[in-house]
């Protein structure tokens, strides 16, 4: 009789342990790591990205958190540098443990912490655009704007439609602006858009006139097209407008931000980019299904940090609860299980777009979900 009641005893012992195990592990808070350019060249793409996951990983908690389990949010500012990024990648992937990383501002920081987020299989969500972040597919690498390819696909067929087949390109040498520059003149072969000029801008660089001007003085051309991000861009539609050049001018979505707007001034007039639909939630028709996810982060955003809203700033929102949907229908923060719901993700309504992620596909985006606007009276505006 004694013992079967220490067989008993012991048994109830080891039941008690493992509930209290499980117990402190639900206790534990989901940890969501980030590295972002907060600061530096690149801030008006980690600033907005920051704040915004700031803000809803506040606004999960207070609803109950995930899975009964509160947010954590483990950041760090990379500055803009790639090799910063690959440090603090490696900090919460080694150091602070994250079950999930969301960030990544620009394409240079994001590469630089693929090969470790590939070697320690965990689940990163990239915030940043060039295609080859997502192309080829990366096991555990997925990303949530659109690619620099899309958007050369945007443009240029919105180049077509006004009839405009032979175009000059100015990109920058920067990791966003040569991939752009990259996908640019292959989809322009693919839908027989010749370009004819071919000009090149380092993120150092205070003027682009030279550049400009040999895009001017080639004969046959009927458009210009800007890629980049930062301040080059604006620098070269200031340039582009006391040269007084009048053909179409078009900018990638690297500069689709209110900000770019005050940077260029009265020179962004008339030009062209592709964009969320974030810039122009009013213009929105009511039965379209992103406007009211759009409407609502843009109320939320500019409440809370009293600053226009950033399409930058969205990419952060939509990758922060495409993870929180891939955990939650996981069931755990099991890195394998997250990173299949993710692949697995259909018809996410998100500010950017609406997501259908699958094995083949880790953006989930199509061209289409650009839309083209442009700028008139100093505001931006739907033109199709």
């Amino acid at each position: 009789m004694l013992k079967t009641i220490l067989r008993r005893t012991g048994k109830f012992a080891a039941i008690a342990a493992a509930g209290l195990v499980m117990s402190a592990q639900a206790a534990e808070p989901i940890k969501i790591g980030s590295f972002l350019s907060v600061t530096g060249p690149a801030s008006f793409l980690g600033d907005p990205e920051l704040k915004t996951l700031e803000m809803y990983v506040e606004k999960i908690n207070e609803e109950g958190g995930v899975l009964g389990r509160q947010l954590e949010l483990i950041h760090y500012d990379d500055v803009g540098n790639a090799s910063n990024a690959r440090n603090f990648a490696s900090r919460l992937i080694r150091s602070d443990r994250v079950d999930i990383i969301v960030g990544g501002s620009t394409t240079g920081a994001t590469m630089a912490a693929v090969p470790l987020v590939e070697q320690a299989k965990i689940p990163f969500i990239s915030l940043a655009g060039a295609v080859v972040i997502t192309t080829p597919v990366k096991e555990w690498v997925f990303k949530t704007p659109q690619s620099d390819r899309m958007a050369a696909e945007r443009i240029l067929a919105d180049m077509k439609d006004r009839g405009i087949t032979k175009i000059g390109l100015i990109s920058g040498t920067g990791g966003f602006g040569s991939s752009g520059r990259t996908q640019t003149l292959e989809v322009a072969e693919k839908m027989g858009i010749e370009v004819l000029a071919d000009e090149t801008y380092s993120g150092s660089d205070t003027d682009m006139t030279a550049q400009l001007t040999n895009i001017r003085n080639t004969d046959g051309v009927e458009a210009v097209l800007n890629f980049g991000f930062g301040q080059g861009p604006a620098i070269v539609t200031r340039n582009y407008d006391q040269l007084g050049i009048e053909l179409p001018f078009y900018q990638s979505h690297g500069v689709a931000s209110d900000s770019f707007l005050e940077l260029a001034g009265d020179a962004a007039e008339g030009l062209r980019l592709p964009a969320s639909p974030l810039l122009v939630p009013d213009s929105l028709p009511e039965d379209d299904p992103q406007k009211d996810v759009v409407q609502s982060y843009k109320a939320e955003y500019e409440a809370r940090w009293d600053s226009k809203v950033s399409t930058f700033g969205a990419y952060a929102y939509d990758g922060l609860m495409l993870a929180v949907q891939a955990i939650e229908a996981a069931g755990s923060t099991d890195k394998e299980a997250v990173r299949e719901a993710l692949e697995n993700i259909q018809g996410y309504v998100g500010v950017t777009g609406v997501y259908n992620m699958s094995p083949e596909d880790h953006n989930g985006l199509e061209a289409d979900s650009f839309r083209m606007l442009e700028v008139q009276n100093g505001d931006w505006k739907l033109v199709n």
